[in-house]
């Protein structure tokens, strides 16, 4: 086959002019930031009537009497359950924005895909991943920030290993759900159940593969930090029945997308700017001490050689 060199005329229709009769099939635009957040499918989530939440608690739980009774006419036990005169209430979170569209981009470039609707799409799909991180970082209502002292574990050595997660189960022992844990975590955990000779079990939930540790699946998010080479691994216990973590939001909210989330029209300015309103409302409640344990402080980045 002969090269067509400079100066040489073609003989059929080349690919650069051809392809200015031709389509391209185009996506829609591709944001890196999105994850599965697992933890928001796998918590249970309470609706709530006006924003607010209150945990009320068994005052004098350790103090309540009751009998075993014998063949013997002995006076029974009188007893009765206190209450603590006020329980923490926690109040829905709000992660908000305004999205900006210029009408003349929208009415002008909206074939094949709708602007407006994949400006709301990657909006909606930030704020839900800011809402991950909240659940989990929040200051106020995030799972790390909320661990009670006795449910805060520490490794042996350094590293997340198989005694390290059975202490953590020792702790919230009553029905866990699940450990969550940033991918590296879970890596480091892999690793040191290698070493071991202990592979840990796969379990599929929702059409993908976890690792699991005692029958508990391992939920990767990325939410979960890594600093300098130390993270944490959590462990919960979900529902509201058992006592454990529940996600809080406010339903029937204008303009309601999916759970706790609205978008709202704000109108257009005279710039012929459209405006957005985009408002997700959401909290988290742990609802007794030993429903939430944590491994702190592990090493992510210790490996090994294997012969």
């Amino acid at each position: 086959m002969t090269d067509i060199h400079e100066g040489q005329t073609h003989t059929a229709l080349g690919d650069v002019a051809a392809r200015t009769l031709a389509n391209a099939t185009k996506t829609v635009p591709m944001l890196s930031t999105i994850t599965p957040r697992w933890l928001v499918h796998l918590l249970q989530w309470k609706p709530l009537e006006a924003g607010i939440y209150r945990v009320n608690k068994v005052k004098n739980e350790a103090g309540l009497n009751v009998d075993c009774s014998s063949l013997d006419e002995k006076i029974l036990p009188q007893t009765f359950v206190d209450y603590e005169e006020w329980g923490r209430e926690y109040r829905l979170n709000a992660v908000n924005t305004v999205l900006d569209v210029h009408t003349r981009i929208s009415d002008l470039y909206s074939s094949p895909h709708n602007q407006i609707h994949e400006q709301l799409r990657l909006t909606i799909e930030t704020i839900k991943e800011r809402q991950e991180s909240e659940l989990i970082n929040n200051a106020e209502y995030g799972l790390l920030n909320n661990v009670a002292p006795g449910f805060r574990v520490q490794s042996r050595t350094g590293a997340p290993t198989p005694d390290d997660m059975d202490e953590l189960i020792s702790r919230v022992w009553k029905e866990p759900a699940f450990f969550l844990a940033h991918p590296q975590a879970i890596a480091a955990f892999g690793r040191e159940c290698t070493r071991r000779g202990v592979p840990p079990a796969i379990v599929t939930l929702f059409g993908s593969q976890f690792l699991t540790w005692r029958g508990l699946p391992l939920i990767p998010s990325d939410k979960v930090k890594v600093i300098n080479g130390k993270s944490n691994i959590l462990l919960l216990r979900t529902g509201e029945s058992r006592q454990g973590v529940v996600g809080l939001y406010q339903p029937n909210l204008t303009g309601e997308l999916s759970m706790g989330l609205s978008v709202r029209f704000m109108g257009i300015n005279h710039k012929a700017i459209a405006s957005y309103l985009i408002s997700l409302y959401c909290s988290l409640a742990v609802l007794t001490d030993d429903a939430l344990g944590v491994l702190e402080n592990i090493d992510v980045d210790k490996y090994y050689d294997y012969k």
